[in-house]
Order: C-alpha cells, then sequence, then structure tokens
C-alpha cells in the first residue's frame, strides 16, 4: 500500500503537561507504602491513574537513594503512575532513570509577590537649590488572563487556565478537575479536585459558594477528604489559601 507524501502518518509537535509532584521526604520505600496507605486508605480511586513526577529534591542533600521498584510498586496499588522523577541528587536521578523515569524539568516557582514600596517624594534645599529625588514607579503587571466556564463538569472532565485564573458558573462534580496557574471561583458546589497556583503561586486562592471539595490544593500543598472540613465550611461559602507551608480554609463572608 502505498502512502502519499502530503499524508504523513504521524508528527512531532512540542506540548506541555502539568503533573502532580509527589515530594519524597523519606527514601525508605517500605516506610513510603505504609504512610500511603494510611494516607489513602479511605479514597482507593483518588488519583485513577494519574501521571505524577517524583520530586526528589528533598533528598538531595543525602545519600539515601530510594529502591524505585519498590516505590513504583506502592504507588500502583493506588492508581498513581510516576513518569519521571525531578530534583535529586546524580546518583538518584541515576536510579531513577534506571527505573525507567527520565528526568523532568523543574516547575518555574512564583515567588510571594513583593508589595508594592512606597517611596516618599523628598524635598531638600541645598543652599537655595531645592532637589527633588526621583521616585521609582512600578511597572503595571501584566493583564492575565481569565478562562469562564458556564457549563457543568462532569466526573472525568478537567479544565485548566493556563497563566491566569479560572471562574466556574457551574457545579464541579466528584471525579472533576478544575487547575489553574492563577486562582479558582466555583460561585456553585466544588466537589471535585481544584488545583490553583498550579505552577507554585503561592498567593492563589480557592473560593467557592458551597465548599465540598474532595481535593484542594494551593502551590503544590493540598488537603483530601481524609481530612475533614468544619461544620461552618462544609456546604458554605468558604476559600482557601495558603499560609506559609499550611493551607487554611476558612468562611467566606458573603453578603
Amino acid at each position: 500500500m502505498s502512502v502519499s507524501p502530503a499524508s504523513p502518518l504521524f508528527d512531532l509537535k512540542s506540548t506541555a503537561w502539568w503533573l502532580t509532584a509527589l515530594r519524597l521526604h523519606v527514601a525508605d520505600a517500605a516506610a513510603l507504602g505504609a504512610a500511603l496507605d494510611e494516607r489513602f486508605a479511605d479514597s482507593p480511586g483518588l488519583f485513577d491513574d494519574e501521571p505524577l513526577v517524583l520530586d526528589l529534591s528533598p533528598l538531595r542533600d543525602g545519600e539515601a537513594v530510594p529502591d524505585f521498584a519498590a516505590l513504583l510498586a506502592h504507588l500502583a496499588r493506588h492508581r498513581m503512575h510516576a513518569v519521571a522523577a525531578q530534583g535529586g541528587s546524580e546518583a538518584q536521578m541515576a536510579a531513577a532513570r534506571e527505573a525507567g523515569l527520565p528526568p523532568a524539568t523543574e516547575p518555574e516557582r512564583h515567588e510571594p509577590r513583593p508589595e508594592p514600596e512606597v517611596r516618599e517624594v523628598v524635598r531638600e534645599v541645598v543652599r537655595e537649590v531645592e532637589v527633588i529625588r526621583e521616585v521609582e514607579v512600578p511597572a503595571a503587571a501584566a493583564a492575565a488572563t481569565t478562562l469562564i466556564v458556564d457549563k457543568p463538569l462532569r466526573s472525568g472532565q478537567r479544565v485548566y487556565a493556563r497563566g491566569g485564573d479560572l471562574v466556574v458558573l457551574s457545579v464541579v462534580s466528584f471525579g472533576a478537575e478544575v487547575i489553574a496557574d492563577g486562582s479558582i471561583h466555583v460561585y456553585a458546589p466544588l466537589r471535585g479536585r481544584a488545583i490553583a497556583g498550579a505552577r507554585g503561586d503561592v498567593n492563589a486562592r480557592i473560593f467557592s459558594t458551597c465548599m465540598e471539595p474532595q481535593l484542594v490544593s494551593v502551590a503544590g500543598m493540598y488537603r483530601t477528604t481524609e481530612t475533614p472540613l468544619a461544620d461552618d465550611i462544609v456546604g458554605k461559602p468558604a476559600q482557601v489559601r495558603l499560609e506559609g507551608e499550611r493551607l487554611v480554609v476558612e468562611p467566606l463572608a458573603v453578603n
């Protein structure tokens, strides 16, 4: 069978994917497996074979090298599919590569936005000559892109607002996933997974008029249903924000 040169059977295009990072704070695969069992025993389908990156940066300064074969088996039990590794030492990354985990490019992490510096215009009279010091005016921030979704999101559906905020005007069902590099606003029940600050923006937040999430995450810090929300949060207007390395979920006053 002849194939026309004008109809290639495949092509290559550059693309970018958002992946969850699993940070390893110890190299002991058995201990990690036990910790995974304890943490996700009540939510066996939470990750649904979702690809993720093993973040070895907490282990980088040590000599311990994880047993990746054993670790991958533990992850598979919880339907976590590791596809790459990042942040480890040369020996750790070499072992990861031997286990079939190529190196991944570490995402750019945004530092907290500095507060605008306010400088006072200072006038001085020096030998009867008035001197006016220069005042720095911060450049206007580039306008961010906002993605608006006005239809319900069902289980298995995923929406990603790259480079900006995400506004959802209908329900985010259990099993659906909303992701934004900025903040997420859901003006309806939020029952699925919401991941704000996907590229590390620690100032991102998650808002919902009916907070019932399966999982919430801001800049890589997450919280699942295994940690129940307070009675004054569940099903009510609330927001999620990052305070240091701790997620804060608090009521949202709506007038």
